[in-house]
């Protein structure tokens, strides 16, 4: 078992996309683990699905003050170089430090080529892929000061796979080759990059699905159950952790088996 309190106490971690889904899971356990979390996202309140986080009633860093951490939120649009800027120069400011760089944000706008539009296309792009250019680039200068700098991104595995548009699967795909390239570059200042891809989880971001197809789904998966924001943040917790040193530029799939299958 790692001694999570003792390492991870007084790091500064910021998670984007972190007031709800998948963000919100990594920020709370980070929260847990003894870090400084900083929760950037557009709005604060968690989003409410229709299947997934139906009654959630406290928004992401009060739960980490709940439980005894510390947090703040940040409004940020990781998909605007502005607010980045923005948010970048706050934790220079508030914090002196950024030490683990949790690149969440994200946003799925289902269609196909011919049914997408090309702003709509834009929107997925930018967030999902630029932003993470932006962010990891803006917060270098934290990150080299840091003993043990991390930088962890949310892809898919749908990155792997053709499906779910134009937009979406070549964006979080992109993710994925960016990490190696980040991992590459960074190395020389102990700074680690690595990916996760993660299968379906209970989280809002399913309510573009129908209740048969998610019923259909579940069968189909060797563990017989969806993930949960957790299992997203126990492998984040990893790439985070000293137990991870030599690990850099690797793509974890956390999917319940579905790529096997």
């Amino acid at each position: 078992m790692y001694d999570l309190n003792s390492e991870f106490k007084d790091k500064v971690c910021l998670v984007t996309g972190g007031s709800s889904g998948i963000g919100r899971g990594i920020a709370i356990e980070f929260g847990k683990a003894g870090a400084k979390v900083i929760v950037a996202d557009t709005q604060e309140k968690s989003k409410i699905g229709k299947y997934h986080d139906t009654d959630i009633k406290t928004t992401t860093s009060e739960e980490i003050e709940k439980n005894g951490g510390i947090s703040e939120f940040f409004e940020c649009d990781c998909s605007d170089e502005k607010s980045i800027n923005e948010l970048v120069s706050h934790i220079e400011n508030r914090y002196g430090k950024l030490d683990i760089l949790v690149n969440n944000a994200g946003v799925h706008i289902p269609g196909s080529i011919e049914e997408i539009g090309i702003e709509e296309w834009d929107k997925v792009v930018n967030l999902n892929f630029r932003g993470i250019f932006v962010l990891s680039k803006r917060s270098l200068n934290m990150l080299k000061n840091s003993k043990s700098g991390r930088i962890i991104n949310i892809a898919s595995i749908h990155a792997f796979h053709g499906v779910m548009g134009p937009a979406y699967a070549p964006s979080k795909s992109a993710v994925v080759n960016l990490t190696k390239n980040i991992a590459i570059a960074l190395g020389k200042y102990n700074i680690t990059a690595n990916c996760i891809c993660p299968g379906y989880i209970e989280t809002p971001i399913q309510d573009y699905n129908t209740e048969k197809e998610i019923s259909d789904y579940k069968k189909t998966l060797p563990l017989n159950r969806f993930g949960k924001p957790s299992d997203i943040a126990n492998a984040a917790l990893f790439f985070a952790s000293n137990k991870s040193d030599w690990i850099t530029g690797a793509s974890l799939i956390v999917d319940g088996g579905d790529s096997a299958a």
